[in-house]
Order: C-alpha cells, then structure tokens, then sequence
C-alpha cells in the first residue's frame, strides 16, 4: 500500500514539511510505502471550469505544473495527506488551485480512498483551514483520517514544531489511523453507488 503526501508550502522544508514527515515516519514503520510531493514555487494556475479534462483522458489542460504528476500519482496510490500553511484563515492559495484541478480532472482516482488534511499556523485559522480540504474528500466519497485532536501543529519555523509535542503526536496518530483505515478498506467492498443526479434550477 501507499499513500501519497502533498506539501501545500512554498517552503520545501519548512513546517509543513516537518509535520507531514512526522505522519511519514509513522507509515514507514508500519511498512507503508510513501512519497511526499513538494508543489514548489512555480506558478500554478486555477481551474477555469473548461472541462477539458474530461475530452483529455482525465488530466487537466494545464500541463506544465505537479497536477497532471499528483493525478498520475494517485491512480497508485492508496491514501492520501494534503498539508498546508494557513493563510488568512485559509489554506495556501497554491494547495487549493492544485486540490481544485486535481479533483475536478482525477478526482475517480481518490474516490474511496482515506484523505488527510494537515495545517501548520503560527497562531489562528487552522480549523477553518482543515475544514476547507476536508470538503474535497467528503464531496468525493472519500473517508476523512482524523487524530486524537485538531490535525494541526503550530510553529513560524521547524523548531518550533519540534516543541509542539502534542501537535507532533496529533501526526504520528494521523499516520496510525492511516494504517488502520487501509487495512479495514482491504477487507470490504465498496459501497453501493448511483449515478451522479445534478440539480439545477438555472435555464
């Protein structure tokens, strides 16, 4: 089994980092295969609604950034940890054009598939961060990975993560209850589904 983690941070190793390799280290012992992606600092742009993806095979239009890497990437993979700064109360505008595309274009390929969302602040904001990517996974049929709390670490810099204790333990639970969603899903079958049912009462 793998999950794959995405570090929604312009800083490659900077919070963020840090926690989601508190998560990782967790799955690495309980010998899980993982990959943490970096989106780097190049621009990224938003969906602009085209539906492209759907005449291109599932992948978006846009092809010269990590979303068409993370929808390749996550036909293999078996969970998933999306990591982000908080902004303004929110996650990094970078992270939501990245979950915006990816789950529009390739959004089958996470469906049923355990999602973590993780946030890093120096002060406020963070359970209205964690509630914005979790609506990615609730609207795509996918079970959300809680902790024993808020799945969140606080800290401007990576040292003070460290002194977080309790965030760092938040993660390594996260990572535990990865494991445990993975193997139950193993063992069952997927739930019965219906046809998508669109209502709209714009003519």
């Amino acid at each position: 089994m793998k999950v794959l983690l995405i570090n929604g941070s312009c800083n490659k190793n900077g919070c963020t980092f840090r926690a989601l390799t508190e998560i990782e280290n967790v799955l690495k012992q309980e010998n899980i295969e993982t990959e943490l992606i970096q989106i780097g600092r190049d621009a990224i742009k938003d969906c602009i609604g085209c539906c492209g993806c759907i005449k291109n095979n599932n992948k978006c239009i846009f092809g010269n950034d990590v979303v068409n890497e993370i929808i390749e990437k996550a036909k293999t993979s078996d969970g998933f940890v999306f990591g982000s700064p908080v902004y303004y109360a929110h996650p990094s505008g970078r992270l939501l054009s990245v979950l915006d595309r990816v789950f529009y274009a390739g959004g089958k390929f996470l469906a049923y598939k355990p999602g973590a969302a993780v946030v890093v602040a120096r002060r406020a904001g963070t359970t209205a961060s964690i509630d914005v990517i979790n609506k990615y996974f609730t609207i795509n049929k996918m079970p959300v990975v809680s902790s024993n709390y808020w799945n969140m670490v606080y800290g401007t810099k990576p040292e003070d993560v460290e002194k977080d204790l309790e965030g760092l333990q938040i993660m390594r639970h996260i990572g535990y209850n990865m494991v445990w969603i993975l193997n139950a899903i193993k063992k069952v079958e997927f739930p019965k589904s219906e046809d998508k049912i669109k209502t709209n009462f714009i003519k």
